[in-house]
């Protein structure tokens, strides 16, 4: 019997090649209708005898990079359809296509790059409805060829074929090229043109070899890359950019390149290998890599290639595991913009393989990192972003701003909270005009005027986000809302699962986050709902933060606050904690009450803790000393942990320093800590009334102390899954409140 429905998809489905396969579905199972796409996602009309085979076989068969979070059904009086067509979308609705991530490479698109017989042979930029750019080559909206970065490049009568037919795997894939009306490649080396294309990729596959650095330029800007096992290489690299010991990504030929250099578990691989690509951190295998590549660490950052280029230059004979760092100085933003690239890379590449496809605006690698909760979003940009995250229903549109670090704008329209690629740190002028262009990137996308949205931002006053989201306010006649960091941080993890009215234990563990009360905030626990709101029920004990902001970069300094505390200390300067004079000065504005503020931070607590296990120089990197306590615990059997009552810290640290003049081994002690702090956490979140911990905060990305916690607690603990559990999710949680 012939039935009709009307159904509606959800997720990741536009741009990505869902509508064609919903019309060859059709076609095998004798559906008539239609299908376009929507405000909320892909709308279907279908008419035919079997509609459960039909929707079962849309989510069950979707193209690779499709994710389907939702199906709804609604049965429908026929209209008498005889045959199924794909139709076009107007206003909002053609819109929300240009909300689409960059992809990897799909299989399809890997074969051609491969095969003689294909006209796509060794072409470095094609690409399909399933892979390929997306976000990084719009100019502007609606999402057409015209208005994308190849618009200088008229489709060949091939591709044109291609692209309007709606059963071909390039129809509307607006960036769809090929080599005989597509852009080229060149390599580029003091300033001059030297190879083109084929025998650019191969030249430069022969000077990475050679253990030359060449600035590659990929989907969302220049990355640096070397070859990895080269230890002159690396150390010139280091130099260059002014990057003393922040580790490195990698770039593996394939999985079994990757397994060479980690421990590649199979959630691991399964990251590796998704269309997203991104960065996976994993265990790294002893003695596999040089030192040079992640300083002090036990685990590396590997990605496989996801660009044509990438495989082209591993094909080509490029080593096996290259470095693949962004393509700045250290601080600076990524370069996207040949001159910008060939002007402030001159002095760290010595080559540059240039394609002539420009980047309408830079994306970072994304990263991730597989855990005892599953897959943590690290950094959230290329492959991810910008997609929605969340369903938020709400009356008026919500343009949230997140925070100062990891910086990453959200909009809420439509019931859905699209956040955007990760922009950066605000202390740069170029990242500050980076977050401008993405808000209005969100804003054009859905015709919506500052006038039409409410602003909210961090509840810091000094945040640059802050003072930009007052500007954006007034410019819209609005006002705009503050929402505390940690409460925040909790919300997003509620906010993805739509779990508004859940009473729960909410852990929020940071370094730094403005408080209700003016002081800093970074080892909270809250009781209560988004809905209902979130009261803090107990935090770390506060302890005294000594120079402000410098704090967070010498851990001796944080050390001097959280020490002034701890009666019966050994003399710091000596052996074995060789405290340098910074200590001992921070320890006198501490006694003295000056340039001092109160801290729960757990951030800081780490850093104490690495200062006393033998951390006692500048951190070159955010969480450096933290990471390398991690690792140091990751090295040691299971001990006993270090007491920790009510969250107070000073017997632990008194354990901590007496243990040392003991001489117990730093793993020990550092596991020993790990532990302690994750019972104490366990304790503070068995509170009547609660089903569910909500964790959410930077310190989470710890796995030693996340698996613990887990092991701990007697009732699920959430994690966010589709923000980064770090600042880079703040956006959600910030939106979620209004």
């Amino acid at each position: 019997m012939r039935r009709a429905e009307r159904l509606t998809v959800r997720g990741r489905v536009q741009g990505v090649g869902f509508r064609p396969h919903v019309a060859r579905l059709a076609a095998a199972l004798g559906v008539a209708g239609w299908v376009r796409n929507g405000p909320g996602g892909v709308e279907i009309w279908a008419e035919g005898a079997d509609l459960d085979a039909f929707a079962r076989q849309l989510v069950d068969d979707a193209p690779p990079a499709a994710r389907v979070a939702d199906l709804s059904r609604q049965s429908v009086e026929a209209e008498g359809f005889d045959a199924f067509e794909i139709r076009e979308s107007t206003g909002r609705a053609a819109a929300t296509v240009a909300i689409a991530p960059d992809l990897a490479t799909c299989d399809a698109c890997l074969a051609e790059l491969r095969d003689p017989a294909s006209r796509f042979y060794g072409y470095p930029f094609l690409n399909c409805t399933q892979c390929g750019p997306r976000y990084s080559v719009v100019t502007a909206l609606p999402y057409d060829r015209p208005n994308t970065t190849l618009a200088l490049w008229p489709m060949c009568a091939a591709c044109a074929a291609e692209y309007a037919d709606p059963l071909d795997r390039r129809y509307h894939a607006q960036p769809t090229a090929c080599p005989r009306c597509g852009p080229g490649l060149a390599l580029v080396v003091d300033g001059a043109e030297v190879a083109r294309n084929a025998d650019a990729i191969r030249q430069s596959a022969e000077r990475l070899k050679a253990g030359e650095v060449v600035a590659i330029k990929g989907v969302g800007g220049y990355l640096l890359a070397c070859d990895a096992q080269c230890g002159a290489a690396l150390d010139a690299l280091r130099t260059r950019k002014g990057r003393r010991d922040k580790p490195f990504a990698l770039m593996a030929r394939d999985v079994d390149a990757a397994r060479e250099v980690a421990e590649v578990t199979p959630e691991a691989e399964a990251l590796l290998v998704s269309p997203e690509a991104p960065v996976v951190l994993m265990p790294a295998r002893l003695g596999a890599l040089p030192d040079a590549v992640a300083p002090g660490l036990d685990e590396v950052g590997v990605m496989r290639p996801y660009a044509p280029i990438h495989h082209l230059l591993f094909d080509a004979g490029a080593p096996g595991v290259l470095v693949m760092t962004s393509g700045n100085r250290s601080s600076e933003p990524i370069a996207f913009r040949d001159d910008d690239a060939l002007d402030r890379l001159a002095g760290l590449a010595d080559a540059f393989l240039v394609g002539e496809r420009p980047i309408a605006r830079r994306v970072d690698d994304s990263v991730a990192r597989p855990t005892a909760h599953g897959p943590l979003v690290v950094r959230r940009a290329r492959g991810y972003a910008p997609s929605s995250v969340a369903r938020i229903e709400t009356d008026r549109p919500i343009l949230a701003l997140g925070g100062d670090l990891k910086c990453a704008p959200l909009l809420a329209v439509g019931g859905e909270a699209y956040l955007a690629p990760y922009v950066g740190d605000l202390g740069h002028f170029e990242v500050e005009e980076a977050l401008r262009q993405s808000v209005e990137g969100l804003l054009d996308a859905y015709g919506l005027a500052l006038s039409d949205v409410q602003v909210v931002h961090d509840a810091h006053p000094g945040y640059r986000s802050t003072a930009l989201a007052h500007e954006l306010a007034d410019a819209g006649g609005t006002e705009p809302v503050a929402v505390q960091h940690h409460r925040a941080h909790v919300a997003s993890v509620l906010a993805e699962r739509g779990a508004w009215h859940a009473r729960v234990v909410g852990l929020a563990l940071d370094g730094t986050g403005y408080g209700d009360d003016g002081t800093v905030w970074g080892g909270e626990v809250f009781v209560g709902s988004v809905r209902d709101g979130f009261e803090r029920f107990a935090h770390l004990r506060p302890a005294w933060l000594a120079g402000g902001d410098a704090a967070a970069r010498w851990p001796v300094q944080a050390a001097a606050g959280f020490l002034a505390d701890v009666p019966d200390l050994p003399d710091l300067s000596r052996s074995p904690f060789g405290f340098p004079e910074r200590y001992r000065l921070a320890a006198q504005v501490v006694e003295r009450g000056v340039q001092t503020v109160r801290t729960t931070s757990a951030g800081r607590l780490f850093d104490a803790v690495a200062a006393l296990c033998g951390f006692v120089g500048e951190q070159t990197y955010e969480g450096q000393a933290a990471m390398w306590l991690e690792a140091q615990a990751r090295r040691a059997d299971d001990v006993r942990p270090y007491p920790m009552p009510s969250l107070d810290w000073r017997s632990s640290l008194a354990a901590v320093a007496r243990d040392r003049v003991a001489g117990r081994p730093v793993p020990e002690i550092a596991l020993a800590f790990h532990l302690g702090l994750a019972a104490a956490l366990a304790g503070a979140c068995r509170q009547p009334g609660t089903e569910v911990v909500a964790a959410s905060g930077g310190v989470f990305l710890n796995r030693v102390l996340s698996a613990a916690l887990r092991d701990g607690i007697d009732r699920p603990v959430w994690l966010p899954r589709r923000v980064p559990v770090g600042d880079g999710g703040l956006a959600l949680g910030q939106a979620a409140f209004m």
